[in-house]
């Protein structure tokens, strides 16, 4: 199924934020380009920071480079609030095809949109979304131990720890374990209301 293209949009949150998903534009490149290949960005230390540094920039400069040079994807969206693009989700089916599993992504690169609501909405509609226009009958969402905005993120729309690494993730002299969380299409209680 292709998704529909018009903006999915929820209530505004506090302080009359309105949060979109949306496709992927020329002009939101220069932003997204800036905060992808920002080596001292804030994101960096909660999205996989213990991947050594040097690599994640070599991977997000060739990831902002595909950006450029292709079209947009329904598997992912841009995160915008009032006209702002403040970050991304993805979503990947994982194998074998046509089994229902989709693995989800949701990231935030502007601190500034941190602990405010934008996330939960974010993910929600991104949920909703993949519910909509996939055969997904799982969903899933991977982080470590601490990453503790995004574990309370997944607990709030109702997903459930579905596996645990212990002591996988080294960062910073720190042990931290792998964390996976799931949600059965069954279980989902929809949007949340404002």
């Amino acid at each position: 199924m292709t998704p529909d293209p018009i903006l999915r949009a929820v209530t505004p949150a506090p302080a009359s934020r309105l949060v979109t998903l949306r496709d992927r534009r020329a002009a939101d490149l220069p932003t997204l380009t800036r905060w992808l290949t920002d080596p001292g960005a804030e994101w960096r230390r909660w999205d996989a920071p213990y991947f050594p540094a040097a690599s994640t920039t070599r991977t997000m400069r060739a990831y902002a480079e595909s950006l450029a040079a292709s079209s947009p994807d329904a598997d992912e969206q841009v995160i915008d609030v009032d006209g702002v693009v403040v970050g991304m989700v993805n979503r990947s089916e994982e194998e074998p095809q046509g089994g229902g599993w989709w693995d989800l992504g949701i990231l935030i690169y502007d601190p500034a949109y941190w602990g405010g609501g934008v996330g939960t909405r974010a993910l929600a509609l991104w949920v909703q979304d993949t519910l909509d226009w996939t055969d997904a009958h799982v969903l899933t969402v991977t982080t470590w131990g601490g990453n503790h905005r995004m574990l309370r993120l997944g607990a709030r729309l109702g997903f459930r720890e579905c596996a645990r690494v212990r002591q996988a993730r080294l960062w910073e002299g720190v042990r931290h374990d792998s964390v996976q969380l799931d949600l059965l299409r069954g279980e989902w209680r929809g949007l949340p209301q404002p």
